[in-house]
């Protein structure tokens, strides 16, 4: 096989479009958006208001031209292939001014046969690509159907990201371009089609039951099974696996295509691939389109299992297979696997069903956030920056990524880093908040797409699982966007038979979950808190109080949020000085959620004084996220077994804006993702607190003996059993312990358990707090015995430089009412690390520097007073400052 690039690396490429003298130099993979601001023909879409110019741009049409050489070696191949890995979206393709098709989908892998049409000088590709924008408003005036009102009318109609067209969280910015590789393959007699791997796990090994598909020319629609195999009869294939530790595992001999033989006949794996009749090893399995399917088995003894983040290592196998005529090599597929089970544990319980990841036979709680496109411009997500993303989800904890259906299907970059780093992977299907028009071109184009992702993605390690949309079903159910009842059998159609029918021949091993949320499908009480997943929304979306989590107990709780403000130097980004109110035109065009930073301001008159400067209410829209987070995720935990997992709305940004983000668009932390890396530490020692929050929060009401207490609870979600010294103290504003208590407790693994309810009824409502912390029994200082209580003066700040496991501080009443001491806080650098000091309680202490651009060790701690040193991971220690809860209002 041979590959020649189509790139922009190697080949020049010229975009051309109505109104324009000349041609523009642009890039591949690449977007309009990129080479017009390469060139200088655009204004930075995010800055200001310049959406609307750049969302003007999209009315046009625009093509993109390249002329290349082909070079003798690869016009000697028997067949040559043109290959579009993803084109947005619209177009059509000429070469040599030959129309080789006419595309609509920018999920999907485009091949055509071109051989015939190559000549030996100077060839010419040009793809054409019509205005997105006036696609969808005529078909939407052409026949009505609908969706998200964040969205531009009409959006479900193209096999488009659905938030290039806008969301409650992105701009209207629906780019064009060809946005993966273009590429030339020649090759002889086949080539690979595919791989396909079922794991079978045995005490003490791993069978690897390899299913190959094989492309041969001119056999483009094989169709029916028990054909002539001798077609195939001069081809065979061979398998080796290198493991982690460079150890090489082969199949046993040469597997000849069209032969069977007397071994593998008499035994058929586990899972059903495809279907029964059709799946022997060492026989031709039944053909889908263009491919013929071979199979056969490997061994691997002594396996290493991978695991996800928190619960073990994440070795990867090598694994090669090569298609050979003779002794020529014909093609080769290696790709990295991990040896483990993954699937959705669900049985009944006294609670409704559980929903929970088994992983190797381990149920695991999911702890992570939904990922959204990276960025509106799709060029400038690079690996490097995937990378670093997926790296710092890892670095607070997450074992788990949601990858939602209103974008696009994640490149390999994406899914390697996730193998590499344990992040497991629920894969949604790119349809979310719409309806669609299911006719047949419809249905054949997105059968298509499935394919082609389901066959590129199936192979990693970290796909837990597949998922049919997001909020479809619970929202056709209750008849939102519905306007024909076609439409409600269209959807059961799609998601419970079309994209079922896919996986069971391409990827039954993993599991399949109709929508999210979802109880099971056909449209059994989707949103149901007992069963499958759920999306809460009543604190934020519902304006309900954050002590509002602590009434449910969902399973699995895959969506719920709350927003915030990025810092300060990211707003910078896309404002002039009088654009710096929230309120302002420019802030609320970079506030895609109606109304939504009034409902900052609505919570923040609950919870904080009223912040003097526009800084100030950055900031404190950042701690209420993080709290209403904390509040959520701690409870979820302390019910582990009854919950078992909880991702957060969401990870990232696709442009500087006030979102749900815990990592903004410049890749700035916020508060809440600090929180993250506490509230998902594996052990978290957390408190559930009665106070002022838990019941009237009217400083008016009718005078009431404010309930006082405190529950600690231990969640231990790793795979061995803790012993642990837990500590709490009652402190005056100053610090100061009055009184306090310490017990071990002894963890079993993957649990939650509760500690005593301790009465506080003796605290001042407005001046005292509550500090817990907790030590593994080793870890404790050496001047402190188990069970010592109430001890004066001990500080975990002062107990050299090993923190706490876990730690934190509960108030009785509401930050804005609580009568702070001035803490007199300091910072200082020391080399790599940051020195804090304080002279009293500080909530919430954030140290910044001057270009906002630290990544420290932990932020927005709590501190009882004394000394603290926490580590400089990223940036430099320039220009610090550090403020504290107390400053908001001052």
């Amino acid at each position: 096989m041979y590959i020649q690039s189509l790139n922009s690396e190697l080949n020049q490429w010229t975009l051309y479009s109505e109104g324009m003298e000349e041609g523009l130099p642009a890039k591949v993979p690449g977007s309009v958006y990129q080479a017009l601001l390469d060139n200088g023909r655009m204004e930075d879409p995010y800055y200001r208001d310049n959406e609307l110019k750049a969302l003007a741009l999209m009315d046009r049409d625009y093509a993109y031209v390249t002329r290349f050489q082909v070079s003798e070696e690869i016009r000697s191949y028997e067949k040559i292939l043109l290959r579009f890995e993803g084109i947005d979206t619209v177009a059509e393709i000429f070469l040599n001014d030959r129309l080789l098709d006419s595309v609509c989908n920018m999920h999907r892998i485009f091949e055509y046969s071109v051989k015939e049409l190559l000549r030996e000088g100077p060839n010419e590709l040009k793809v054409v690509l019509h205005s997105p924008t006036r696609y969808i408003q005529e078909a939407y005036e052409n026949r009505f159907i609908d969706g998200s009102s964040d969205a531009m009318r009409g959006f479900p109609y193209l096999r488009k990201a659905h938030c290039m067209f806008g969301w409650d969280w992105g701009p209207r910015l629906p780019d064009a371009g060809i946005w993966r590789k273009v590429s030339l393959i020649g090759y002889n007699t086949a080539r690979l089609d595919g791989v396909y791997i079922d794991q079978e796990h045995i005490q003490g090994r791993v069978n690897l039951k390899i299913r190959v598909d094989v492309d041969k020319p001119g056999e483009e629609r094989i169709l029916s099974f028990g054909r002539d195999d001798q077609k195939l009869a001069d081809l065979s294939y061979s398998i080796k696996v290198i493991g982690p530790d460079g150890k090489l595992y082969e199949s046993a001999g040469i597997h000849k295509l069209g032969t069977i033989s007397a071994p593998e006949k008499q035994h058929k794996p586990k899972a059903a691939l495809v279907l029964e009749e059709a799946y022997v090893p060492g026989h031709c399995g039944k053909s889908s389109g263009r491919e013929s399917t071979f199979s056969c088995a490997l061994t691997i003894p002594d396996p290493q299992l991978w695991w996800p983040a928190g619960y073990g290592e994440q070795p990867l196998y090598q694994v090669a297979v090569t298609l050979k005529q003779g002794e020529e090599t014909l093609d080769v597929w290696k790709k990295p696997i991990g040896l483990r089970t993954l699937t959705v544990h669900i049985e009944k319980d006294e609670y409704g069903e559980t929903f929970a990841h088994e992983v190797n036979g381990v149920q695991i709680f999911a702890m992570g956030a939904d990922y959204i496109p990276e960025d509106n411009l799709l060029h400038r997500v690079t690996p490097e920056r995937t990378r670093e993303l997926l790296e710092q989800a890892k670095a607070a904890h997450f074992n788990c990524i949601r990858v939602w259906g209103g974008g696009y299907y994640p490149g390999d970059d994406f899914w390697d880093a996730c193998d590499e780093l344990g992040l497991i992977v629920w894969q949604d299907f790119m349809f979310a908040c719409a309806v669609y028009d299911l006719t047949e071109e419809f249905e054949e184009n997105i059968t298509a797409e499935f394919i082609d992702n389901v066959k590129r993605i199936r192979h990693h390690a970290s796909l837990a699982l597949w998922c049919g949309n997001n909020e479809m079903e619970s929202f056709v159910e209750s008849g939102l966007w519905v306007s024909r009842q076609q439409e409600r059998a269209d959807y059961i159609k799609m998601y419970e038979y079309i994209i079922p029918k896919v996986l069971k021949e391409h990827d039954p091993g993993t599991f399949y979950w109709p929508s999210s949320p979802s109880s099971g499908g056909s449209f059994d009480y989707p949103n149901d808190p007992n069963r499958g997943d759920t999306h809460y929304w009543d604190v934020w979306h519902g304006n309900k109080p954050i002590t509002e989590y602590r009434k449910f107990f969902f399973r699995y709780v895959s969506e719920f949020g709350f927003q915030s403000f990025p810092l300060p130097k990211t707003v910078e980004t896309f404002t002039e000085p009088e654009d710096r109110n929230i309120f302002s035109y420019v802030m609320e065009k970079h506030q895609r959620n109606s109304a939504a930073n009034g409902k900052i301001m609505n919570y923040m008159e609950q919870t904080y004084l009223y912040p003097l400067s526009f800084d100030g209410i950055l900031y404190a829209s950042q701690l209420l996220q993080a709290e209403a987070l904390r509040y959520g995720v701690e409870h979820f935990r302390r019910n582990r077994g009854r919950c078992r997992g909880t991702i957060i709305w969401q990870l990232n940004d696709c442009w500087p804006v006030a979102s749900w983000a815990l990592i903004d668009y410049c890749g700035r932390w916020k508060a809440a993702q600090y929180f993250a890396k506490r509230f998902f530490a594996p052990v978290l020692l957390s408190c559930e607190e009665e106070g002022i929050l838990t019941q009237d929060t009217n400083p008016n009401a009718q005078p009431y003996e404010v309930k006082k207490s405190i529950r600690l609870n231990v969640s231990n979600e790793t795979l061995q059993e803790r012993r642990l010294w837990v500590e709490w103290n009652l402190r005056n504003n100053r610090g100061e312990i009055l009184r306090g208590g310490s017990t071990e407790v002894t963890v079993p693994a993957l649990s939650a358990v509760w500690l005593e309810k301790e009465d506080c009824m003796d605290a001042e409502l407005y001046e005292n707090y509550v500090s817990y912390e907790c030590w593994d029994t080793e870890q404790m200082p050496a001047n402190t015995a188990v069970g010592d209580c109430g001890r004066q003066g001990f500080e975990p700040e002062a107990a050299g430089d090993e923190q706490p496991l876990s730690a934190g501080t509960v108030l009785f009443c509401p930050p804005k009412h609580f009568c702070f001491a001035d803490p007199e806080l300091t910072v200082q650098a020391e080399g790599d690390e940051l020195v804090i000091t304080a002279k009293a309680y500080a909530k919430s202490v954030e140290i910044q520097n001057q270009n906002q651009d630290l990544l420290l060790e932990d932020n927005y701690f709590d501190m009882n007073g004394g000394s603290r040193r926490v580590k400089i991971l990223k940036g430099k220690p320039e220009g610090l400052t550090v403020k504290s809860a107390r400053d908001i209002g001052r």
